[in-house]
């Protein structure tokens, strides 16, 4: 049996890798789905309700990872960055300034829900970010494997709370800077409450921390490893 399982597993990374020309649709359906979902039929939301609400909310972006470093090699390239620019200028800078305008000009509670839309889509445009970084990796002949473990340790840095703790630095805050993190509810669905400042430096260095060890990890010979054996199994 333990013999049984190693072999079955190298199969399965060994049939991933001859169907790598088109497994990136397995993932990309997905993430078009839920990004749709979330986007335009859910209403917007800034805080989060438990762990399950926060790994739906994310699941766009780690499907978008993905299917980024599943992207047949350098093809189609120069088109696809060209349009992801496109895209940004066509829909998400547009979209945010007619998320913004409505913003200025209201107030109380009307302007606590537009501000949800606005927080939403800023989420939105950091994802876009990060996949287009990722995009040019992967167009400029990185391996799967590589844009797979640069995507997790960008995911993990962009859940770290890093830009929490900037904005706790960096804001003018009326009545001096408050003592908890109630505005981090992505933090808050881990510790169950209001995380002291503290607790949010001890919750970014762990996540700053795996995303350096993501990045060390021996994948690329990990999978290369699987499938000689699987080859010479077949011999």
């Amino acid at each position: 049996m333990t013999q049984v399982r190693p072999a079955r597993r190298d199969a399965w990374i060994a049939a991933a890798y001859r169907s790598r020309s088109w497994l990136w649709l397995v993932s990309g359906v997905p993430t078009a789905v839920l990004a749709g979902l979330i986007l335009f039929v859910l209403p917007p939301q800034q805080t989060l309700g438990d762990l399950a609400d926060w790994a739906f909310r994310l699941s766009p972006f780690v499907f978008g990872v993905v299917t980024v470093a599943l992207l047949p090699l350098r093809r189609f390239g120069p088109p696809l960055l060209l349009a992801a620019v496109v895209f940004y200028m066509g829909f998400l800078d547009t979209g945010l300034v007619l998320r913004m305008l409505p913003y200025g000009a209201a107030s109380g509670d009307q302007q606590d829900l537009l501000f949800q839309a606005i927080y939403q889509w800023i989420l939105l445009t950091v994802t876009f970010v990060v996949l287009l970084g990722l995009l040019g990796y992967r167009m400029g002949g990185a391996r799967t494997t590589s844009v797979l473990k640069l995507g997790v340790a960008s995911i993990l840095v962009v859940i770290s709370g890093l830009n929490d703790l900037t904005f706790w630095f960096s804001y003018d805050w009326p009545d001096g800077p408050p003592s908890h993190l109630d505005y981090a509810s992505h933090i808050i669905v881990f510790t169950g409450g209001p995380p002291s400042i503290a607790t949010a430096v001890v919750f970014m260095v762990v996540h700053l921390a795996l995303a350096v060890a993501v990045l060390s990890l021996p994948l690329g010979r990990y999978v290369e490893q699987a499938v000689a054996r699987h080859q010479k199994a077949q011999d």
